[in-house]
C-alpha cells in the first residue's frame, strides 16, 4: 500500500506503508543511532513526535521485548529507509512491522530519509502528516500541520499511581515525568530501593516518606508547559534532599529555580553526541533525545553554573547547584541505545546519598 509523508514546507515523499494504516500528525524528528530501535521506539520522551531514523535499514535483528524502555511504544509515527523483512538474531520474538501494527503507529519506508534529514536540519523541525490517502488536498493539510501542537505528553506519559522496585540500599524517590525504565534498573543494579511516583506527586508527599534522594526523569515536550510541576520541583529543591535530573528533569530544576528553556533548530537525538565536564575537561560521548535547551544567559551564578557542555554545537548539557547537592545533566547516562561511557553518573549520585548521611 503506498504511503505519503507531507511536511509542513510542502515537502512530499511517496513510499509504502509500514504499521497502522491510519492517517497521523505529529512533530517530525531524526535520530541517528545505528541500533536500539525499539529502545527509541518504547522511550516516552518521543511522545507527540514521529521518529525518522537515519540509519537506512532497520528491523534487522528483531523486535527483543526485553529490551523495551517501557509498556508500549510512544512515537506517533516511524518513518525509515528500508524494512528487514526477515530478522536475524536468536533473541527476536517478532519482526518490527508486526510490533508497530500491534502498537498501532502508522509507518512509511522507502523514504529517502537522507534528503529529509537534511530539510529538517536545514529547515528545522515541523510537523508532518504520514497518510495512505492519496487523494489529500495539499493546501488544506498543511492548515492542518501548521495548527498541530504538542501538548500534554506529560500526563500521558507517566504512571497512574507509585509503585516500588525493591532494594536493599539506598531508597530513591523517581519521579515519572516519562522515564525510561534503565533509570530505575540502573538505581536497582546499584542496590537502592526505587519508589516510582506519578509526575503531578505534590512534593510534601515525597519529602514525608523520607527518600535518601530524588532523580528527576526524563520525558516528553516542552518543559516550560509543566507550570504545576515546576512549582513542586522548586519545592524539592527547597528541601536538603540530594538530587539527580536527567533530561526534561534536568529543564525543570533550571525553570523553577529561575532560568529559562529554549526550543533547539532540530533537537540531539542519537547515540555519538561529545559532551565535555567542564571541571575535568574529559569529553565523553553520550546518548541524547531533546528538542529543548536550558538558555545559560538566563542562569543566576548563585544558583546554578554549567558543568557540561555539548562539543559540537555548544549548548548546555549540565549543571551544578550552588551549596546543593543537585546536579542535573541534559543526557542519558543510562544510555540504552547508546554508549555507556557516562553510567558513573548514578555513583556520583549514591556517593551523594551516602554523605548526605
Amino acid at each position: 500500500m503506498k504511503a505519503y509523508l507531507i511536511l509542513e514546507d510542502k515537502t512530499v515523499f511517496e513510499g509504502a506503508s509500514i504499521g497502522s494504516p491510519r492517517e497521523m500528525i505529529s512533530e517530525i524528528v531524526f535520530n541517528t543511532s545505528m541500533t536500539g530501535y525499539l529502545e527509541v521506539l518504547t522511550d516516552p520522551s518521543y511522545a507527540g513526535q514521529a521518529v525518522v531514523m537515519t540509519y537506512p535499514l532497520i528491523g534487522n535483528y528483531g523486535i527483543c521485548r526485553e529490551d523495551m524502555e517501557s509498556r508500549q511504544a510512544w512515537p506517533d509515527g516511524y518513518i525509515v529507509r528500508e524494512v528487514s523483512r526477515i530478522p536475524s538474531n536468536f533473541r527476536s520474538g517478532d519482526t518490527i512491522q508486526n510490533f508497530l501494527k500491534q502498537q498501532d503507529i502508522p509507518g512509511i519506508c522507502g523514504v529517502d530519509t537522507r534528503s529529509l534529514t537534511k530539510i529538517l536540519r536545514e529547515k528545522g523541525t515541523m510537523n508532518g502528516m504520514i497518510t495512505t490517502d492519496g487523494s489529500f488536498d495539499l493546501d488544506e493539510v498543511i492548515a492542518r500541520l501548521k495548527a498541530y501542537r504538542v501538548t500534554g505528553v506529560v500526563k500521558k506519559t507517566t504512571v497512574k499511581k507509585p509503585y516500588v522496585l525493591p532494594g536493599r540500599g539506598r531508597r530513591v524517590a523517581l519521579m515519572d515525568y516519562g522515564a525510561k525504565d534503565s533509570i530505575a534498573r540502573a538505581l536497582q543494579e546499584r542496590g537502592c530501593e526505587v519508589t516510582v511516583y506519578p509526575a503531578d506527586t505534590p512534593a510534601e508527599e515525597i519529602l514525608s516518606a523520607g527518600p535518601d534522594g530524588i532523580l528527576l526523569s526524563n520525558g516528553p515536550g516542552d518543559p516550560e508547559e509543566n507550570t504545576k510541576i515546576i512549582k513542586e520541583v522548586k519545592k524539592l529543591y527547597d528541601s536538603n534532599v540530594p538530587i539527580f535530573a536527567i533530561c526534561l528533569g534536568h529543564q525543570l530544576m533550571a525553570l523553577a529555580t529561575g532560568a529559562k528553556t529554549y526550543k533547539l533548530k532540530y533537537g540531539h537525538r542519537g547515540g555519538n553526541h561529545p559532551v565535555r565536564d567542564l571541571k575535568t575537561g574529559r569529553v565523553y560521548i553520550s546518548s541524547q533525545n531533546h528538542g529543548y535547551a536550558v538558555d545559560e544567559t538566563s542562569l543566576d551564578s548563585s544558583v546554578a553554573v554549567p558543568a557540561f557542555v555539548n562539543v559540537n554545537d555548544g549548548t548546555n548539557e549540565g549543571l551544578s547547584y550552588v551549596g546543593k547537592n543537585i546536579f542535573t545533566i541534559q543526557y542519558h547516562p543510562e544510555a540504552c541505545p547508546g554508549p555507556q561511557d557516562s553510567g558513573y553518573l548514578f555513583d556520583r549520585f549514591i556517593r551523594m546519598m551516602e554523605e548526605g548521611k
